[in-house]
């Protein structure tokens, strides 16, 4: 089964999400901020991580840095979501280490494909 890591720090939106994706299939783990996702990267090695950009604190950018730099998370895809869509958004995102880029609110159909190319281009069925 595959595995995802959620980062979100709104609980609407990290209970909705969660709830759409495990009924598709996935386990799901949740992290409410940056270091929390770290940990829970470094601890889990998910499949994939959905990393929200706007999280309080350490940002998502830093987050998606931090999970680059180490040995450990620097090889699992991170989809960026975002609400903010402009070409400069998905170009700091992409800047920062993230490998692909879907807008809130989440459109899951195309969530869905994000997740399964991003999972192909690494061999994972």
């Amino acid at each position: 089964m595959t595995r995802l890591l959620l980062v979100e720090d709104n609980e609407l939106n990290r209970d909705a999400l969660g709830r759409l994706l495990t009924r598709r299939g996935f386990t799901v783990t949740f992290a409410p901020d940056g270091p929390k996702a770290l940990e829970l990267a470094e601890r889990d090695a998910p499949d994939l991580i959905l990393l929200d950009i706007g999280l309080p604190g350490m940002d998502g950018h830093e987050v998606a840095h931090a999970l680059r730099a180490r040995v450990a998370t620097a090889r699992i895809p991170i989809i960026a979501l975002t609400a903010h869509a402009t070409a400069h958004d998905r170009e700091s995102a992409l800047a920062a280490g993230c490998d692909d880029f879907e807008v809130k609110p989440v459109a899951m159909a195309s969530l869905l494909a994000r997740i399964e190319a991003q999972l192909a281009k690494r061999g994972h069925p």
